[in-house]
């Protein structure tokens, strides 16, 4: 795998600008080796399981809220 050139980093950058918001999150220390171990052992990066947990969570909030 070659390294990835500075004008390719730039663009990535400039995509991710545009078509991303950043939510950042903290844990108490340690917490994120075990999240990120977590999120491995279902073949999911950190991002994609904060991201599914995230609206797992809503949807079930919706579903309370319908029932109540």
């Amino acid at each position: 795998m070659s390294p990835i050139s500075e004008a390719r980093k730039r663009a990535n950058a400039k995509y991710n600008a545009k078509a991303y918001d950043r939510i950042e999150v903290k844990v108490p220390k340690g917490d994120k080796e075990e999240i990120q171990a977590h999120a491995a052992e279902r073949g999911e990066s950190l991002n994609g399981f904060v991201s599914r947990a995230i609206y797992a969570t809503m949807e079930q909030d919706e579903l309370g809220q319908r029932e109540a």
